[in-house]
């Protein structure tokens, strides 16, 4: 994929995303979303195996495997359902890609110009705190530019 498509895809998500951040600091109830809806309704567990198509004890097994985290998205989707709700899936990042993107350019151009550094020294011909700072502010533009594939291979790790 082209450099530019994929700052695009970057972008386009980063609208998408941002209105999704509030949910970065959203926790789930201590009894479960399901249980906690459920019980905000005021309606009972076999109305809700009803409403599911389950037998009582499977509402009790559905609320603690959501807990546990071992619940489908399918099972938890139809649920949300016989719920009246619309269960959200999604996957936000911590901080915006864009700033995730260049701290990880920037680990790689430390280590990128880290061994160029090594090599002039060596030579003699090193470059001043302002010309090292200009290489490395240079490659880290380059590499959020062209989001190279090395950019994300483990051992470039932030």
């Amino acid at each position: 994929m082209k450099p530019q498509h994929k700052r695009l895809i970057r972008e386009q998500l980063e609208t998408t995303l941002e209105k999704l951040s509030c949910l970065r600091s959203l926790q789930r109830p201590a009894k479960g979303w399901l249980r906690a809806i459920r019980e905000g309704l005021g309606m009972s567990g076999k109305q809700f195996s009803r409403r599911l198509g389950v037998s009582p004890p499977r509402i009790s097994a559905l609320e603690k495997d959501e807990l546990s985290g071992s619940v489908s998205l399918k099972t938890m989707r139809q649920a949300a359902e016989a719920l009246d709700c619309v269960f959200v899936y999604a996957v936000i990042p911590r901080e915006s890609l864009t700033d995730t993107v260049r701290k990880r350019a920037r680990s790689l151009a430390e280590k990128r110009l880290a061994r160029v550094s090594h090599s002039m020294l060596l030579e003699a011909q090193q470059l001043t705190d302002d010309e090292q700072q200009n290489a490395f502010d240079a490659e880290v533009e380059e590499l959020v530019r062209n989001m190279p594939k090395e950019l994300w291979n483990d051992h470039h790790a932030v």
